[in-house]
This record gives structure tokens, sequence and C-alpha cells, in this order.
């Protein structure tokens, strides 16, 4: 069963909407990219992040396929196909006691995946700059 983070989670990523987010990360999350070496700390830099992967990933081949769940952890594995390549990857969450994101990890494979998503949310992001 999931809980309240992961349940808004999907509601999130089921709506394609970003609206949600400010309300569901804390203020001093930390998102690990697949593709930048440094962790982003904070809610701003967070939001951009995955604001920015709704809409790349955004799309009708989208699903979570797995979910392994703990009491403040959650692993999530999705699979999606983006201009013609088979995307597989995972969102790892962890939450505090406040239902709120403290750190939000996403890992990708295979290479050709993660040089797509690399192109892709550039463009999103310098775009929403």
């Amino acid at each position: 069963m999931s809980t309240n983070v992961i349940a808004a989670w999907h509601q999130l990523v089921d709506s394609g909407s970003d609206d949600g987010l400010d309300a569901l990360l804390d203020e001093s999350v930390v998102f690990h990219s697949p593709v930048v070496h440094t962790p982003q700390v904070g809610r701003p830099i967070t939001r951009a992040y995955l604001a920015a992967a709704l809409q790349v990933f955004g799309n009708d081949t989208f699903r979570y396929v797995r979910e392994i769940e703990s009491a403040h952890d959650a692993m999530l594995e999705f699979e999606l196909e983006l201009d013609g390549i088979q995307v597989n990857g995972v969102d790892i969450i962890k939450w505090n006691d406040a239902d709120k994101i403290t750190e939000f990890k996403v890992m990708l494979r295979p290479l050709k995946a993660v040089n797509l998503i690399h192109q892709k949310m550039g463009e999103m992001l310098q775009a929403r700059a």
C-alpha cells in the first residue's frame, strides 16, 4: 500500500502537472540527477528538475513497473520509450515524518537513454529559465 507521499507523487505523474510539487518537497530536499555530478540542494532547484522531468518523461509510454517501499523510502522502477529508445530507470525517494520528500535520486539505463535524457532535460531546463 502506498504512503501519502508516493500516492501524491503518482498523482503528479498521472496529471503531468507540477502544481503540487512545492507542497511535496522539503525546503532542503536533495536531488541526485543521473547526468549532473553534484547533488542539487534545495526546493527551487529540485522543483525545476522534477518539473522538467514531468514534461520530458510524460508521454503515453511512461509507466511504473515495480515499487519497493518502506516507512520513509521507496524505489519506483519505470519504463518508457523516448525517440525510439527504450528507457529503464528508478526513482529513489526518501521522505521525513512530515511527509515531505527530503531526497530524490534518479538512475537510468542504457547509456543511449542517459545521453538522450541529458539532451532533453537540458533543453527543457533552458526553456523554463
